[in-house]
């Protein structure tokens, strides 16, 4: 804020800022180093005092053990006791023998010491502190710190030190350590107030703020609270920024929507070429033949009536075949570029099941087919119902043109968690290593002859995997006990009282 002058008001000007900051700073170093004189400086003393014990007791036991480390029994006097023990912290030492009935003691026991001493006897399982690794314990209570252990030689060790010794060096620790803190946090203060140059550090971190925008950070925001120059410059700065981030932003958006649009031109272009590609190397043979049974009808090759009709049966059925592959892959087509357009519903998958093998009774029949079935009944899953049936009826006619004859086809189903897994067996010669890989690959035949003799174009099992992309669901295939199992998963309802059918029996399921 200005005066008529066209002067800072003092309230609002940087020295003033900065005077109440340092004193600001100065309180809250008071407060963080009364917190550490009282907090950490007395964890510090009880570590020490911890340390000093332990230094002690292995004093203790060094003096129990004779010049080959081994441990030895003998009465020592209070006084040679108390000059030979390495005693950093002045603790007083009781070493109790109990067969022999013996104390040794750097003070003269008194009865008050001694009930105080059978107490901590009483309360100390010296057993359990035997089988210990470290064989020392320590016990904190109100007037004593003290160490509870047992020597190499069994001497029971007891060392204890007052509390009021600890507590007055952790009183004059804290109190020094906060008149050193005031000293130094004056000496800081004092020293801010002549160097008032430091005004600077908020125009240094201006600097960075700008630095941050210059490589488009805009969720960097300038300081603007303030009532002074840097106030304004960061109001500036903040309405720049703001500004830059909305040009940016468009420019991206333009540059995203190009770069979708060519990446969706190049995936058409490139999936019209493998389209082409593949429809030209499939239509070969069918053309072929039409062409040369239609040349053969037009050179009356075979005037009888029974030759001519097989010609034509051969041009009709290869006319067939070449219009199944393109409907094929018109389809796959579709599935894979993502036009087809998911209508997920929840309906019984068991009942799709049993249509679609009903409506391929005949041709099981003609291969002497035995046909298992192990799936629930009813079986509710959440699915594309079309495609789902387009899923199964590639898989059953894959089993059925590779099931050997009078071979078994086993339609079964499994729970995983909240998915239903289908699987489809045939019995029959099982797939190469290279097969299980490629076997869901467009136009991949690991048996060419035999797939052009039933009329295959290894389109099924690609739209069986385009269909399972769409919906988000595993598939497979793997080698089962003489045969090959595809099986495919679905999300189950599990909201639903199930019947299995398993070998034409039903059973209840809870």
């Amino acid at each position: 804020m200005r005066t008529e002058s066209g002067r800072l008001h003092i309230v609002h000007s940087l020295r003033f800022k900065l005077v109440g900051l340092v004193v600001s700073i100065t309180v809250v170093a008071l407060l963080v180093a009364w917190f550490l004189s009282n907090r950490l400086i007395k964890n510090f003393y009880i570590l020490d005092a911890r340390s000093n014990l332990i230094t002690t007791y292995n004093s203790c036991n060094d003096l129990f053990t004779d010049e080959r480390g081994l441990p030895r029994l003998f009465s020592i006097p209070a006084g040679e006791l108390y000059e030979r023990v390495d005693n950093p912290s002045n603790a007083t030492i009781f070493i109790i023998d109990y067969k022999n009935n013996e104390v040794y003691s750097t003070v003269v026991l008194t009865e008050k010491e001694a009930r105080s001493l059978q107490k901590i006897i009483d309360d100390s399982d010296f057993q359990a502190i035997r089988n210990s690794d470290q064989k020392y314990k320590f016990l904190n209570w109100d007037n004593s710190f003290d160490l509870v252990g047992v020597l190499d030689n069994g001497y029971v060790i007891i060392l204890e030190r007052p509390m009021e010794q600890l507590n007055n060096s952790i009183l004059f620790s804290s109190r020094l350590f906060l008149i050193i803190a005031i000293v130094i946090i004056s000496l800081e203060t004092s020293i801010v107030l002549i160097f008032s140059n430091t005004v600077t550090k908020p125009i240094i971190r201006m600097s960075h703020v700008a630095r941050r925008m210059s490589r488009l950070d805009f969720d960097v925001k300038a300081p603007e609270d303030n009532n002074d120059e840097i106030g304004e410059l960061g109001h500036s700065m903040n309405e720049m920024s703001t500004r830059l981030e909305q040009s940016v932003s468009e420019l991206k958006s333009v540059n995203a929507n190009l770069s979708r649009d060519i990446a969706e031109k190049e995936k058409m272009e490139e999936m019209r070429s493998e389209f082409l590609s593949h429809v030209s190397h499939e239509l070969k043979t069918p053309l072929a033949l039409i062409q040369g049974y239609a040349e053969g009808l037009k050179d009356a090759v075979n005037d009888d009536p029974e030759s001519r009709e097989f010609y034509c049966d051969v041009i009709a059925d290869e006319a067939s075949k070449m219009n199944t592959l393109i409907m094929k892959l018109l389809n796959l087509n579709e599935l894979e570029f993502g036009s087809e357009k998911l209508n997920i519903i929840r309906y019984d998958l068991s009942e799709q099941i049993e249509a679609i093998l009903a409506a391929n009774q005949i041709l099981m029949e003609q291969k002497s087919v035995r046909l298992e079935k192990k799936f629930e009944k009813p079986l509710f899953v959440w699915a594309d119902a079309f495609m789902m049936s387009e899923v199964f009826t590639n898989y059953l006619s894959n089993a059925i043109h590779y099931v050997k004859e009078g071979g078994v086809i086993r339609i079964s189903s499994e729970r995983i968690e909240k998915k239903v897994r289908i699987l489809v067996y045939d019995e029959g010669n099982q797939l190469s290593e290279e097969a299980l890989e490629k076997v869901f690959l467009k136009f991949y035949k690991e048996d060419a002859a035999r797939t052009r003799e039933y009329g295959g174009s290894g389109i099924g099992l690609s739209i069986v995997e385009a269909i399972q992309k769409s919906h988000g669901q595993d598939y497979g295939v793997y080698n089962a006990e003489n045969g090959v199992t595809f099986y495919f998963e679905l999300d189950a309802d599990n909201g639903n009282e199930m019947i299995v059918s398993v070998d034409g029996t039903e059973e209840k399921m809870i």
